[in-house]
């Protein structure tokens, strides 16, 4: 492949199509924040708007803006997803709703997880760099400051017994879950690059996330990464959730760990876990008929219990090509080289829109649409500008 050519095209990608369309679509000029339940031209299709994408558009554009090319038109629109989030998106008790209404009122607020926080940690953090891109280091830093004080509410609810609501009955079906300490090691991770002063705490924070992950969720004698386990770690194989596995979410895990291992000076010991994790999932996930991460796989091969187990969300794509593109980097191997090209044809001739812009999100198995909307409560500005933000640094070093 044409490393250099192809690093033009996603720059290209990310801000004359992905980020165009959320910008001219999506933004909300009278109440502020981002409407992401968008049908296939832009057209809405409920006012409600995610927390969570109030900070994961935030730190889309605001890493396109430090890390790309500094647009103009993405400050304006950071500052309105940032005042938005402080206006409306925090309750009384300082925690943060999952979904509310188009000014701001609440509709759902999930006190099973701190996930709307860890975004709009992230988004801060990243917009706290476009800010001292742009030469506000004033500004810059009142952000970062807050982004470190959202970080430390989440690790009050994660260490205090009792605020956080398990999804499982405690005492029946006691369980942890992948989610948390993966979200968590990229959080810290980017608010690290904002906070380098703060680096020996939350690189100490990371130890304890890989730690965590490697002792209870890497399973060698399976091949496999579980998504949930017992609380000592045990495989609960008589039960859907304790054999489901996702690939998508393992390959995610796995690139997380390869750039932490890239911050630690290629850290040998991170990096075999990092490629471990994503050789592992490859395998499992990747659609040798149809092409393209599948969704949902079971760790002993029985039946799938989801429904839509064999369908071809667009997230999962986004992280198999990074993870392969990073692995690549790192350890100059061309099968992942080759996964990174098979991985990248396959979803940039299916997934982007050559009418409208941005990317359809689902399909079936086979490759038919399932629905040509462009966001809802769950898809939305984040995974796709990551994924050519970081593969666009990551091309660059070919």
């Amino acid at each position: 492949m044409n490393y250099a050519q192809l690093r033009d095209e996603y720059k290209l990608r990310l801000t004359d199509s992905v980020l165009q369309f959320w910008l001219k679509h999506g933004m909300d000029k009278e109440n502020g924040g981002i409407y992401t339940a968008l049908d296939r031209d832009g057209s809405l299709l409920d006012t409600d708007k995610s927390v969570w994408f109030q900070g994961r558009a935030l730190w889309s554009l605001a890493s396109a803006y430090a890390d790309v090319e500094p647009h103009e038109e993405y400050l304006p629109a950071c500052e309105s997803l940032v005042q938005f989030i402080e206006a409306h998106c925090f309750d009384t008790d300082g925690r943060m709703f999952f979904r509310v209404t188009k000014d701001g009122r609440p509709v759902i607020k999930r006190i099973r997880y701190f996930f709307s926080e860890t975004f709009a940690v992230v988004g801060m953090a990243a917009y706290s760099r476009a800010l001292t891109r742009a030469g506000k280091t004033a500004e810059a830093e009142k952000m970062r400051t807050r982004a470190y004080q959202i970080f430390e509410k989440i690790l009050y609810l994660r260490n205090t017994p009792g605020i956080l609501i398990p999804k499982f009955d405690p005492q029946n079906a006691p369980s942890r879950g992948f989610g948390v300490p993966m979200i968590l090691l990229n959080t810290a991770q980017e608010l690290r690059k904002a906070y380098p002063e703060k680096a020996a705490t939350l690189t100490a924070f990371i130890d304890e996330l890989l730690a965590e992950i490697q002792t209870y969720f890497i399973r060698p004698e399976l091949e496999t990464v579980l998504e949930q386990c017992a609380p000592d770690g045990t495989f609960q194989a008589d039960h859907f959730e304790g054999r489901l596995l996702n690939p998508g979410h393992a390959i995610e895990g796995s690139w997380f760990i390869m750039n932490e291992a890239r911050y630690r000076n290629n850290d040998a010991k991170l990096l075999k876990l990092g490629t471990q994790m994503l050789d592992w999932m490859w395998k499992r996930g990747w659609d040798s008929e149809y092409g393209g991460i599948i969704y949902f796989r079971d760790a002993l091969g029985k039946s799938a219990t989801e429904y839509w187990h064999d369908m071809k969300f667009w997230w999962p794509q986004t992280e198999a090509i990074i993870a392969n593109l990073m692995a690549y980097h790192l350890t100059g191997k061309e099968q992942y080289a080759e996964q990174f090209k098979t991985a990248h044809e396959y979803a940039h001739k299916l997934f982007p829109d050559p009418e409208y812009g941005e990317w359809f999100g689902y399909f079936h198995r086979d490759g038919s649409l399932s629905t040509p909307l462009k966001g809802n409560m769950y898809k939305g500005p984040f995974h796709i500008p990551r994924m050519y933000i970081i593969c666009h640094e990551l091309l660059g070093k070919f």
